[in-house]
């Protein structure tokens, strides 16, 4: 099934949602870090910068996320609708969290929505990869071989 945020053939969403998700987990291994008995303020740093960043960028691929939602069946928009809501939420989460931060809030606030953020991240992943690997969502099956023609198969 076919999705219009396209470049390509290519979807947009899924090259995208890589850049918050891998900003996020390195905030979360910077905060582990600091947990653990570091010092060094640079690990704050980098933590509240990476969540900015993550933020962003979650925005930026929640937009050809939404085209593309719109364009989905009942059954499978009920799915998306979930995955949207929980990847706002976890945007909203870390919103707080590096207001927080900004803020010198407690490092164990912060390091709890992050590890929630996290995991409700995983769950939207979930959601996002039965759409895609179980319903089809964005997945453009190839056309039929030729009758005369052998289909080609991959060498392993």
């Amino acid at each position: 099934m076919k999705t219009p945020a396209q470049i390509a053939k290519h979807p947009i969403h899924p090259m995208l949602v890589a850049i918050p998700i891998g900003l996020w987990v390195c905030s979360l291994v910077c905060d582990l870090v600091i947990a653990s008995g570091s010092s060094n303020e640079n690990w704050s740093v980098v933590a509240l910068y990476t969540m900015v960043g993550g933020i962003l960028g979650a925005l930026v691929a929640a937009v050809p996320g939404f085209i593309d939602m719109l364009s989905l069946e009942h059954g499978i928009k009920r799915i998306a609708l979930m995955h949207m809501a929980i990847n706002l939420t976890v945007v909203a989460l870390y919103a707080v969290n590096a207001w927080l931060r900004t803020q010198g809030s407690a490092s164990g606030l912060t390091l709890g929505l992050s590890v929630v953020a996290i995991a409700m991240l995983l769950v939207s992943g979930w959601l996002g990869g039965k759409m895609v690997y179980v319903l089809g969502v964005a997945v453009d099956t190839p056309p039929e071989a030729a009758p005369d023609k052998p289909r080609q198969r991959m060498s392993t």
